[in-house]
């Protein structure tokens, strides 16, 4: 693992990049819209791996660095914040049979923690889907040699991870309309914490308002399995 907004942080050459099978990119609490040397660092990663022409994925941040990287637009979100649960994500028409989705359902909800957004896909990029916080919350974007797959919500991460970062933000969810209190916060991630470990209870999934898609960890990380069952047919394109 490589923290390429890290100070002192490596470059990449793409002959370097070559030589893996994929790069994942995770969250990240930067703003691809300021130009900051930790921004910069992130884009010319990115700029690397869509020359190198290995496969990519990312989640949240991830997705944004891609899109900016490739010529699209990130902004901060008018809604302020989009936090804990993303409901009613929904294919687009270019997202009904995409690889990315495969099995999953018409509409679903996904872990998320995010106050930027895509404001607009680059040229070569494929809008997958969206709901109403967020229009583009999966996307695939052709860039260079490179294709990145990615989405607005964390897969990647646990129920108990998403917890915590409530926890540390409870103030921006508070600021953002969200929550009145922190007792609101904490109240939602010991909801949380507990469905992390008891993924079947039916009043746990009944007081989140979530179903198998979002308790279960098969269910979250659908969009990560997918990417890497898909590799082989990414790479000989």
């Amino acid at each position: 693992m490589v923290e390429p907004a890290g100070e002192g942080a490596p470059s990449f050459r793409p002959d370097e990049l070559k030589r893996y099978d994929a790069v994942f990119l995770s969250g990240s609490p930067l703003h691809v819209y300021k130009k900051t040397p930790a921004v910069e660092h992130q884009l010319n990663f990115m700029h690397a791996v869509f020359r190198a022409g290995t496969p990519s994925f990312g989640s949240c941040a991830g997705l944004q660095v891609a899109v900016a990287a490739a010529g699209g637009s990130v902004r901060a979100m008018p809604q302020r914040m989009e936090a804990a649960i993303s409901r009613r994500i929904t294919r687009t028409p270019a997202g009904q049979d995409h690889p990315l989705l495969h099995g999953r359902a018409p509409t679903w909800d996904a872990p998320a923690v995010h106050t930027d957004e895509v404001e607009r896909l680059p040229e070569g990029g494929i809008h997958l889907a969206g709901n109403d916080v967020t229009n583009v919350q999966a996307a695939e974007i052709s860039h260079e040699r490179g294709i990145f797959w990615g989405v607005q919500y964390h897969p990647e991460l646990s129920l108990r991870e998403i917890a915590v970062a409530l926890r540390r933000q409870a103030a921006t969810l508070i600021e953002a309309g969200l929550a009145e209190q922190e007792e609101d916060v904490e109240g939602r991630s010991v909801l949380l914490e507990r469905l992390h470990n008891a993924p079947q209870s039916r009043s746990l999934r009944w007081m989140l308002g979530v179903n198998g898609e979002f308790a279960d960890e098969t269910g979250r990380r659908r969009e990560l399995n997918n990417f890497i069952a898909a590799l082989p047919a990414i790479d000989r394109r």
